[in-house]
């Protein structure tokens, strides 16, 4: 039985007008992320597969929002789109003002380099590099010089308070410092959003409290994060908390009503 799915709560009527705004008409400039309607569907050997059935989802610039829901809710692929690792088959997708989702391949592969950092539960950091030439990685493939490249590694690395251990490599590293790495690494290219896919996957419980304050951090700083994940724990971290169910929005809510609606633990 399908989910019964709800009037979306945005919290405001510009966010209500950025996702119901005319097709092929540009949000406003302070809307980082719209989603008009989206659609994606796969063909799984002749049987349609709905994994999202038209979201509509507006985040501001500086948000720090966390997607999250139960497996086969749609939460993956909407990271996939969001992160320009796919397109819709239907919709609209808008990031930092420019309709994504009718690009192209190669346009898409320029947007995602600049625009998005990613961070994965796995870290997946060079094993014989040292962290600063981890996170200067990104800046080599972009073709910046290399006193460039070693400026913004270092401020990147000083802002996951990790500028003592930029000569370390992944295996002189504890889990929660691979994972501050990568973040640093998300971060050099100075991107739009930094999208998180299970940051603390791989984590233990204190190690995973230690990467939320680092967003948190961030968000304070003004960098917008998009966290998903399956854990409701970890995603009342954020401040704004989406859960899908059946490749919908079922809820939206500000930090502290979700947190309301957590079951008590014993």
């Amino acid at each position: 039985m399908t989910a019964e799915v709800h009037e979306i709560p945005l919290s405001t009527t510009a966010e209500r007008q950025a996702v119901t705004g005319e097709m092929g008409a540009a949000p406003a400039q302070d809307w980082v992320i719209v989603t008009r309607g989206i659609v994606r569907n796969y063909d799984m050997g002749g049987e349609v597969v709905h994994a999202l059935r038209g979201v509509d989802l507006a985040v501001l610039r500086n948000e720090y929002v966390a997607i999250m829901g139960p497996s086969g809710s749609g939460k993956s692929t909407l990271m996939n789109l969001i992160g320009c690792l796919d397109t819709p088959t239907a919709g609209e997708y808008w990031l930092n003002g420019a309709l994504v989702s009718e690009m192209k391949d190669d346009a898409l592969a320029r947007v995602r380099n600049r625009e998005i950092g990613f961070v994965f539960q796995t870290f997946n950091l060079l094993p014989r590099a040292t962290a600063l030439h981890n996170v200067e990685l990104p800046l080599v493939y972009a073709g910046v010089n290399s006193a460039e490249r070693h400026k913004r590694a270092v401020e990147a690395l000083e802002r996951v308070q990790l500028a003592d251990r930029m000569d370390h490599r992944p295996n002189e590293l504890s889990g929660g410092q691979r994972q501050r790495v990568a973040i640093a690494r998300a971060l050099v290219n100075r991107p739009a959003i930094l999208l998180a896919d299970e940051p603390t996957g791989n984590l233990d419980s204190g190690t995973s409290e230690e990467i939320m304050r680092v967003f948190e951090e961030l968000a304070d700083e003004g960098q917008t994060v998009i966290m998903v994940t399956h854990e409701s724990d970890i995603a009342a971290h954020a401040r704004r908390i989406v859960v899908l169910r059946d490749g919908r929005i079922s809820s939206d809510d500000r930090r502290e009503n979700f947190v309301k609606k957590l079951p008590t633990k014993p």
